[in-house]
């Protein structure tokens, strides 16, 4: 599991992708489908649990990995992916489900939709999230989001000098290359999301 391979990396948190199945599982799957990774062309939102891990035995719920992260003391940054027919259905169901949980450390949730965001401060306005930037709609999103954080990719973070100016906090992702991790952690950013925490750690000199 990708999870376990983090810990043994020492990374600090978890970063997820959530979609909810057809009966109403909360999943971490990236895709709106299983094509990519299956072949199989059925949608998650119309896919029971017990189908996809079917097609997919590695597959894990998000109910599974906050057990990891509160067993090893790791923060959470949970993305609901959009757009899906059941609209902000997964926002509801992860308010929920972080609701039970009392003994975890720092969790965040994430979106690219802006009324992603606006429905979990509705929900709970204590809960903190983290707008993430898509390159097309960067302005609009910063301006009028209500997240106290602000994600935008290592692309768009190297090329656009407002985003190092922006009090919020900075979520960077997917910053995998020496070069992109030295330059985050001059410029300000407070969490950097990485495919490969073993070699940001050594390229900070963490121990």
């Amino acid at each position: 599991m990708a999870y376990k391979a983090a810990i043994e990396e020492g990374a600090d948190g978890f970063e997820c992708d959530v979609r909810l199945t057809k009966d109403n599982q909360l999943v971490l799957w990236h895709d709106p489908d299983l094509k990519r990774l299956t072949g199989n062309k059925a949608r998650i939102a119309d896919s029971t649990f017990s189908e996809i891990k079917r097609e997919h035995p590695g597959v894990i719920r998000l109910d599974e990995l906050l057990i990891l992260a509160r067993d090893f003391k790791k923060e959470m940054a949970i993305e609901t992916k959009h757009p899906v027919p059941t609209a902000n259905a997964v926002e509801k169901a992860v308010m929920q489900l972080l609701s039970q949980e009392k003994a975890l450390a720092q969790i965040y949730i994430m979106s690219f939709s802006w009324l992603a965001i606006e429905k979990i401060r509705k929900i709970n306005p204590e809960q903190k999230t983290v707008a993430l930037l898509n390159d097309n709609y960067s302005l609009p999103m910063r301006r009028f989001t209500s997240a106290t954080a602000i994600g935008p990719s290592i692309s768009a973070f190297t090329k656009n000098a407002s985003l190092k100016k922006d009090l919020r906090q900075l979520f960077v992702w997917s910053v995998d290359d020496a070069k992109d991790v030295l330059f985050c952690a001059d410029n300000g950013v407070d969490v950097l999301i990485t495919n490969n925490p073993s070699n940001a750690r050594s390229v900070l000199g963490y121990h």
